[in-house]
């Protein structure tokens, strides 16, 4: 047995924490760290305790430093942790900064040459020789950059108390067909655990306890969730151009729809197309809703603002589309890597002149694949684009999740006529507001009985769709679509709202919920400050926002951007309550924590 590498350090002394700390993995893109970091987050989460994984990597394919964080909490508290109680370091070129931001106390695992322990005296310090246990464990020289990761997954699981058949289990799943990969994986987290068992000072202060909250559930991120609901809606095109953080949700459509969207025969019954950029994927969406057919691209901020003409063409024209925006920092291409919820105005009101559109806000994996879902329906039955608004946050990280439920009920194509109906139209025209309601009926290219054909023109047109210059029938068509997207009130998600009796309003959406739920609890149980909370799941707004906004004393906006986006929209509807509204904001790029809220509206309340 080799001599112990005694930790060191004067650590202040904290309580053991038992299934409620954070581990943050330090090492350089494209060494395999990933397939590491899930086998380690896994291993938690198969031992029954809640666990999130968030994954920080640089927008290039290989060298540049990456994060991963994963926190384990008892509560379900999955949002960010603020302070990470164990830092795992393996890249040279960021090892002085990720001790440096570390709170006293924390231990820090670390590759043995880089002398990590003479930087602090307030941190618990475990140097591993990491190259000369992958060597030991790894026959093939060529492996040991992308293996020696797996060292650090056993070190770390014997000092947290993991069980090593769980983790074994964990690569089989993330290896899965790949015999020699399994087997050269599992040695070396067999390595690192047994050094860490026979040389590592034991540790008392951060523990994982089998625990039974995981049961039943999936581990997935929003990207494909979001693929799977698109799928069950029947979805016929993906137009797309690749960008980050949206590409793996067209990526995960495809590989979907080309094992189950396949008729007897064996055809797909799905087209995708990689368009030449994102102009032709909005014109190629348009124009496929415009033929009947379910349509959809996938974009983030960038795109949605090369793709503002032809949204705006497709609302003015009436032609249903689902737009997908995974958004990331901007303006331009900002930090495409990172998450934010910028792009609340542009969706809402995406093209020049006066527009308003129907978004959806997923804020769980559940509602990723409900939403996407719903999505392709209020689209033709409101003949529109729709937005499904995400962000790199939930789009790309990993979430626990319930298995989704199959839908149920049939597709709502809308206001389609056939022949037969045609025939009972008197002076049918396309734009003519038959019910009151604002959408007119439509026809599809190629319905036959000579009756159904009118022009499509992105100009001033009248309820017959000939062209108009007509004050009056511009006025009305607009004004008609304003009422249009106004109904769809009644048919968009609505809000969920937790109302305690409180005055003290938060209202967010999106992937900003975890952190809030965990600000509430602890605001309440450490100030005794409680709070109402409205989620608010789309727009426009509906009549449970109206009454809550104005049952409120004050309304924190929680959201990630600078300038208060939602908010802005808020004060917009709602000027008689503009007064009440304080903005939350975040946007470093980071996903938001609960300690940020607290903070911030600590300070609007002293």
């Amino acid at each position: 047995m080799s001599s112990s590498p005694a930790a060191t350090g004067t650590a202040e002394e904290t309580k053991t924490l038992v299934n409620d700390f954070s581990i943050e993995v330090a090492t350089v893109n494209g060494s395999g760290s990933q397939t590491a970091n899930n086998v380690l987050m896994r291993t938690i989460f198969q031992m029954g305790v809640p666990v999130s994984g968030k994954n920080l990597f640089p927008s290039n394919i290989a060298g540049l430093p990456t994060w991963f964080q994963i926190r384990a909490n008892a509560k379900g508290y999955v949002a960010r942790k603020h302070d990470v109680d164990l830092m795992i370091c393996m890249n040279p070129e960021t090892a002085k900064e990720d001790v440096a931001k570390l709170k006293p106390g924390a231990l820090v695992i670390y590759d043995e040459p880089l002398k990590l322990n003479e930087l602090r005296s307030d941190l618990v310090f475990y140097p591993v020789p990491f190259q000369k246990l992958v060597t030991a464990s790894c026959p093939e020289p060529k492996l040991h950059k992308l293996v020696k990761n797996m060292i650090y997954v056993g070190v770390a699981g014997q000092s947290l108390g993991l069980d090593m058949a769980e983790t074994k289990k964990a690569i089989t799943k993330q290896l899965k067909g790949k015999a020699k990969a399994i087997e050269i994986n599992q040695a070396a987290v067999e390595a690192g655990f047994q050094w860490s068992a026979e040389n590592m000072p034991a540790q008392d202060r951060l523990k994982i306890a089998r625990d039974n909250k995981t049961g039943g559930q999936i581990i997935i991120d929003g990207n494909a969730a979001c693929a799977l609901g698109a799928m069950f809606a029947g979805v016929q095109v993906l137009a797309w151009y690749p960008i980050t953080p949206a590409s793996t949700l067209s990526e995960s459509l495809i590989a979907y729809a080309e094992e189950y969207r396949r008729d007897a025969s064996g055809k797909l019954t799905f087209a995708h197309v990689q368009m030449e950029d994102e102009l032709a994927s909005a014109g190629a969406v348009m124009g496929a809703g415009w033929a009947g057919c379910r349509s959809m691209t996938t974009t983030s901020g960038p795109g949605i603002s090369l793709m503002s003409e032809i949204i705006g063409l497709g609302y003015f024209t009436e032609v249903p589309g689902v737009f997908f925006n995974v958004a990331r920092t901007g303006p331009s291409t900002g930090l495409p890597t990172r998450t934010m919820q910028g792009d609340v105005e542009i969706c809402a009101k995406c093209s020049h002149g006066d527009t308003f559109h129907i978004n959806l806000y997923p804020g769980s994996m559940e509602e990723c694949f409900d939403f996407a879902y719903q999505s392709f329906d209020l689209a033709e039955r409101f003949q529109t684009p729709v937005f499904v608004v995400t962000d790199l946050d939930l789009g790309m990280q990993n979430w626990a999740s319930q298995p989704f439920k199959y839908p149920e009920g049939t597709f709502d194509r809308g206001k389609v006529l056939d022949q037969k109906a045609l025939e009972s139209f008197k002076d049918w025209g396309r734009y003519k507001d038959v019910d009151g309601d604002g959408i007119p009926y439509r026809t599809l290219p190629g319905t036959p009985g000579g009756k159904g054909a009118y022009f499509t023109r992105g100009s001033g047109h009248n309820p017959m769709a000939q062209y108009s210059e007509k004050p009056e029938d511009y006025k009305d068509l607009v004004d008609r679509l304003r009422r249009k997207i106004e109904g769809s009130k009644d048919f968009v998600p609505k809000p969920v709202v937790d109302d305690t009796g409180s005055k003290r309003g938060i209202l967010a959406f999106g992937s900003s919920d975890p952190a809030v739920k965990e600000a509430r609890d602890r605001m309440r149980e450490e100030a005794g400050r409680e709070t109402t909370y409205l989620r608010l799941r789309a727009l426009p707004f509906t009549a449970e926002v109206d009454a809550f906004v104005k049952g409120m004393d004050v309304v924190y906006v929680v959201e990630q951007n600078r300038d208060g986006q939602m908010a802005a929209l808020l004060k917009e509807f709602y000027p008689e309550q503009a007064t009440k509204f304080r903005s939350v904001l975040h946007y470093n790029g980071m996903a938001l924590d609960a300690q940020t809220i607290i903070d911030q509206i600590a300070a609007f309340e002293k």
